[in-house]
């Protein structure tokens, strides 16, 4: 199940004594300021939780799924770097059990 924008609207001001809009209006500015760090090249850390970063992916060589036979280029591009700390790793392992995967 995706967890949406507006879900987490939602959830933050039905379990807090927020208005709906206040909680909307700093959400969204939460995401200006990560994009606009992320725009200006500049890592973005929040400690033991996560970490994004803007890197350079080199050109390569692709296969076209339709025709392998066929090489394609990939051309170089910026692209964003997830990386989970500590807390999301730990946190991760505990709902190991409750995950199902495929």
């Amino acid at each position: 199940m995706t967890t949406t924008k507006k879900d987490l609207i939602t959830h933050i001001y039905s379990n807090n004594d927020i208005h709906p809009s206040d909680v909307q209006l700093i959400i969204q500015a939460f995401l200006d300021k990560i994009l606009e760090t992320l725009g200006k090249g500049q890592r973005l850390e929040f400690r033991d939780f996560v970490v994004f970063e803007i890197v350079r992916r080199k050109q390569k060589i692709g296969r076209n799924l339709k025709n392998s036979s066929t090489p394609i280029i990939i051309p170089a591009h910026f692209a964003v770097k997830f990386t989970a700390g500590k807390e999301m790793k730990n946190r991760l392992v505990d709902m190991k059990s409750h995950l199902k995967l495929f």
